[in-house]
């Protein structure tokens, strides 16, 4: 079939489209250019690096993005995809084809890890590139309505939208319910989701479908039930890498560290351009003391991450903590620089010093670990630097209490008892450390008045909402988040408040701004959250016009860069 008959049965007018190529050579430009050309396009943009195209992608709104995966020096096209869908870069009908002459399983299978919405291999003739765009674009308009409120975080509309969409395109109903249930297990809807699973499997054997209703499962407590379908899912299809992921953070939870390092050495085998899993399998390799393993995990992982907007300070400092235990405190403290020099801000500095208190700890050197922890009290004695999360605080607590800083280890554990006072798992292993310091008594009355004063403080800012005075209540819960920023009920309740406010007062900008802001952290402590879905979608209906998050990122985008495209 020619390109003009091929035009001839084409339904989508290519013309009004905007192009973006990005590929380090430029003969292959040139070709693809001319390819559009033939289909109509007018508006094409070229980029010959993935630092180009990342800025070209903040500058534009493109409808079709073609990248090769090899891009030379910087960040591949594996890394471009990644972060323009991270910063959002992308409307919701976009069309990415990633387009390469590789044809390892590494490179399909790292780049299918951030879903292009296809993998084209070179050479490519203006039938194929045609039939492909085609394809996807008339797919991509199914869901675009879905994913504009997915990006608007109204999981429960985008939930509903998935039912419409299906009733008028039964063609493609199994990806819809495979989108429906993703949305509700973000809306906390796990047993809904689990039935959509279900109502799958009882069509046909799908490994993501088997894969999602073991999540559910080990969620709720069915450990030996997910794992065995984890693994069952990984015979079926060996390159099924979610199903391995799922797998080790199932062994982790367990504490059964050594399964959980077997399953991620078989993961990054198979697709070792992760930078996330680079740096569980290295964290696992040192807590099992595998020095050799972490060292190569943390390596690769800094490698990797370069140019990945995924660069984490989490290799620096487990690269630092390997070089601890083999004695190399200088190269572990050149590692720790450079973590603080290529991230910055006051956490990186913090976990910087918590972690060269851990190296001189376990290398034996007493006397700089307890200068460390002296360091780390004065550090937290600045009431306004941000308390890190509460991991951190834990471990850093640990390490206080290990070099002999009691004060300030008792401290930051009363934190993390006030942010999650009804949490008695987490309380228990607060506890546990207490235990471990041989301040029993004392931590357990330290967690008994911290969970008081955070029961109080809510409950002041519910009955004054109960009770009708609202803005006195608006005001008390910034005060209580204020003093317990990381609180999830506390945040939840300052959130609804805003919204009965609104409800009552008429919608207002700056109140809505505030509670979506309250929201977005909620969702950065702890996704998937049924009662987020639900005033997510409360705050939606106060302004029917406009997605709340959508309408944000679009002003700021403007701001920027000038009106969006039509």
């Amino acid at each position: 079939m020619t390109t003009h008959q091929l035009l001839a049965t084409n339904d989508v007018d290519w013309a009004d489209k905007r192009y973006l190529l990005v590929d380090d050579f430029v003969g292959i430009r040139q070709l693809l250019r001319e390819s559009l050309r033939n289909l109509g396009a007018k508006q094409i943009d070229q980029a010959a690096s993935g630092g180009e195209a990342m800025v070209l992608l903040g500058k534009h709104r493109y409808d079709v993005v073609l990248c090769d995966y090899n891009l030379g020096d910087g960040k591949n096209g594996q890394q471009v995809l990644e972060e323009a869908r991270l910063r959002n870069l992308l409307m919701p009908s976009s069309v990415w084809l990633m387009v390469s002459a590789e044809k390892s399983v590494e490179s399909v299978m790292g780049a299918a890890e951030h879903q292009p919405d296809a993998y084209v291999i070179k050479p490519i003739t203006e039938g194929v590139l045609l039939t492909r765009l085609n394809r996807v674009w008339n797919k991509k308009q199914i869901f675009k309505e879905i994913d504009h409120a997915y990006a608007d975080k109204d999981f429960l509309r985008a939930a509903r939208l998935c039912d419409e969409q299906i009733a008028s395109n039964p063609l493609h109903e199994i990806e819809l319910l495979r989108m429906k249930a993703t949305l509700l297990l973000k809306s906390g809807e796990p047993e809904k989701a689990r039935r959509v699973y279900e109502k799958v499997l009882e069509e046909r054997d799908y490994n993501w479908a088997r894969c999602g209703l073991a999540k559910i499962m080990m969620n709720n407590g069915e450990v030996a039930a997910s794992q065995a379908m984890f693994q069952s899912v990984m015979t079926a299809n060996r390159f099924y890498i979610d199903a391995y992921d799922q797998l080790a953070a199932s062994y982790l939870l367990q504490g059964n560290t050594e399964e959980a390092f077997n399953v991620l050495e078989k993961a990054t085998k198979l697709s070792p351009n992760s930078v996330l899993r680079q740096v569980n399998y290295g964290n696992s390799a040192l807590k099992l003391g595998n020095i050799p393993v972490a060292e190569k995990a943390f390596r690769k992982c800094i490698y990797i991450g370069e140019y990945s907007v995924r660069k984490t300070p989490e290799a620096f400092f487990g690269l630092a903590r390997v070089c601890g235990q083999k004695n190399d405190i200088k190269e572990a403290q050149r590692l720790l620089n450079a973590a603080i020099h290529q991230f910055g801000g006051d956490q990186v500095i913090l976990r910087a010093k918590i972690t060269e208190g851990l190296v001189y700890h376990e290398s034996g050197d007493y006397r700089r670990a307890r200068k460390s922890g002296e360091e780390l009290e004065a550090m937290l004695a600045d009431e306004n630097k941000q308390r890190p999360g509460t991991e951190t605080c834990m471990e850093m607590a640990s390490l206080l209490f290990a070099v002999g800083v009691k004060e300030a280890g008792t401290s930051l554990l009363c934190f993390v008892a006030r942010n999650n006072h009804d949490n008695l798992p987490l309380l228990d292993q607060v506890q546990a450390i207490f235990d471990k310091a041989r301040l029993s008594e004392e931590g357990a009355e330290h967690i008994k008045t911290a969970r008081k004063e955070a029961t109080d403080m809510m409950n002041t800012g519910v009955l004054l909402w109960k009770t009708g005075k609202l803005e006195e209540a608006v005001e008390w819960m910034r005060v209580a988040r204020k003093a317990l920023p990381n609180n999830l009920r506390i945040l939840f309740n300052a959130a609804q408040i805003l919204i009965s406010f609104m409800q009552q007062n008429g919608h207002d900008a700056a109140l809505a701004d505030e509670a979506v802001a309250v929201l977005m952290h909620v969702d950065t402590l702890a996704p998937g959250q049924q009662r987020f879905a639900q005033l997510m979608e409360q705050l939606t209906q106060l302004a029917p016009m406009q997605g709340v998050v959508a309408a944000a990122a679009a002003s700021e985008f403007e701001a920027e860069n000038g009106p969006v495209p039509e």
